[in-house]
């Protein structure tokens, strides 16, 4: 016969009450009654009323879990895992209404004539450089390398911060500073060593500094500079005397027979549509309004010409701008200009 202290032990260590009936089988009422009794001196503890197996994944879930900092590649799986990866919505069904800039200043300029291959001067090719940096901060002008950056569009301001985060993640902060100083360097390398492809025109002609990354880009132009002829400019800066901007345009030949302002650009990846390059359209546009608007040139172009160059070697893309398409592009860049004028006023 069970005695009263060992049920009060019994009903003290148990979890619930019909383990107890279940282990022992004695009167419901008596148990249930002594139990009660000793449970007043106690807290009732509620856990024992929820459905444990229920819930029983997420308890070893969090209990198996280490509590950390977030970090960047956590974030990146948390959005990617939340959200999924980014698409780009639907086309709407209704045509945008498209902007047309204020200022509907000319590409061309009617005070000067377009030269055809026959016409140029096969002289050494001009090259004026930029103005003296002892100027007053006022009068210097902002180059249309400053006026795209200031003016990038958010879409594709995003991708660039998601692109810098994930090099940043890669090599470090250090790491992608030394990335970016390395492609500046090779990037200025690159250019000079077309200057002097198109100068001597001799492709023999080697440097000890040339990388087999470099001869990579270098065979990758190779099929595009058997097309260039009648040099006229190389790294010159051209100024718009009525927008006041300016920039350097690399190149100004004939490509095809077709006088042009040529930009030179190396990727890593294919960049098969123009519409993949970017901003690049817009900054050639930019170039041959300027040159068109400058009195250091006696001449004006309507063409341009975007040349990707590839590391690994394989053919470049040239990306012909015929006079519509380089229309099309300055319209777009008048209301970039437009844009960083009016947000320059605003800092005012």
């Amino acid at each position: 016969m069970l005695t009263m202290k060992t049920l009060h032990l019994i009903c003290r260590n148990c979890r619930t009450l019909p383990n107890v009936l279940f282990q022992y089988g004695h009167n419901p009422a008596f148990l249930s009654t002594s139990c009660t009794a000793h449970s007043k001196k106690k807290k009732v503890n509620g856990y024992g009323d929820i459905d444990q197996e229920k819930y029983a994944n997420l308890v070893r879930t969090v209990t198996s879990s280490k509590t950390s900092c977030q970090t960047p590649e956590r974030i990146f799986e948390e959005d990617s895992f939340l959200y999924g990866k980014v698409v780009k919505s639907k086309a709407s069904s209704q045509e945008p209404e498209t902007r047309a800039p204020q200022n509907r200043s000319l590409m061309l300029n009617s005070n000067k004539v377009i030269l055809s291959a026959e016409k140029t001067d096969p002289s050494i090719p001009v090259r004026i450089a930029l103005p003296a940096r002892d100027q007053m901060a006022n009068d210097r002008l902002p180059s249309v390398t400053r006026i795209l950056q200031q003016t990038m569009p958010m879409e594709q301001a995003f991708y660039l911060e998601r692109w810098k985060q994930r090099m940043i993640m890669e090599l470090g902060e250090e790491g992608f500073i030394e990335y970016t100083a390395a492609v500046f360097s090779q990037g200025k390398l690159f250019h000079a060593r077309l200057e002097d492809l198109l100068v001597s025109r001799d492709d023999s002609i080697q440097r000890p500094e040339d990388t087999d990354k470099m001869l990579g880009y270098l065979a990758s132009v190779d099929h595009v500079l058997s097309e260039v002829s009648e040099l006229r400019t190389l790294e010159s800066t051209v100024q718009h005397s009525e927008l006041k901007y300016l920039g350097i345009v690399d190149c100004v030949a004939h490509y095809r027979g077709r006088l042009c302002i040529i930009e030179w650009k190396t990727s890593e990846k294919q960049k098969t549509h123009i519409q993949r390059t970017f901003d690049n359209p817009l900054q050639v546009a930019a170039y041959v309004g300027a040159l068109n608007h400058d009195a250091n040139y006696n001449f004006q172009v309507d063409c341009g010409l975007v040349v990707v160059a590839y590391k690994d070697g394989s053919p470049a893309h040239a990306h012909f701008m015929d006079p519509e398409l380089c229309t099309h592009y300055w319209d777009k860049w008048l209301l970039r200009l437009e844009e960083y004028k009016e947000k320059k006023e605003e800092k005012q």
